[in-house]
C-alpha cells in the first residue's frame, strides 16, 4: 500500500494526459473535464456499511447531538438502551465503533440490507 491518495493518482494521469492534442481518442478535452469534476464530487469507494436500524439511530441523534453535544455522547447512549427491542442496535454500535464513528463523520453510508445510499442533509 502506497501513501498516494486515489485523487493524486487520478491527478497523475489527468497530467500525464494533458500533454496530448486536444482530442484524446475522439473525446474533447472538455469532456475529459467533466470527468475530472464527477470524480471529485463522487463518494468514497469504501463508505461504512451499517444496518438500517443503526442508520435511523445515527440520523436521529446526529442531529440532536450535533446540536447539543458530540459523537461521545450519542456513544455513551448504548450503554443504556431504552428498551429490550433496542439491544440489537446498541449491541452493533458497540461492536462496531469504528465504522458507526466513520458514518457519523461522514455523514454518509451504505445501508447493509439493500445497499442504499443515505447521505444526511448538510447543516444549514
Amino acid at each position: 500500500m502506497s501513501n498516494e491518495t486515489k485523487w493524486e493518482v487520478f491527478e497523475a494521469v489527468w497530467n500525464r494526459l494533458a500533454g496530448y492534442q486536444v482530442f484524446f481518442n475522439g473525446w474533447p478535452r472538455e469532456t475529459l473535464y467533466d470527468y475530472k469534476k464527477r470524480y471529485s464530487a463522487a463518494l468514497p469507494d469504501d463508505l461504512p456499511v451499517i444496518p438500517k436500524e443503526v442508520g435511523e439511530y445515527l440520523k436521529r441523534y446526529k442531529l440532536m447531538f450535533t446540536l447539543f453535544g458530540f459523537l461521545r455522547d450519542a456513544v455513551s447512549r448504548i450503554d443504556t438502551p431504552l428498551d429490550d427491542l433496542n439491544q440489537t442496535k446498541y449491541h452493533w454500535i458497540a461492536n462496531n465503533q469504528n465504522t458507526f464513528a466513520l458514518a457519523w463523520v461522514l455523514g454518509v453510508w451504505s445501508v447493509e440490507e439493500t445497499g442504499e445510499i443515505v447521505k444526511l442533509e448538510a447543516e444549514k
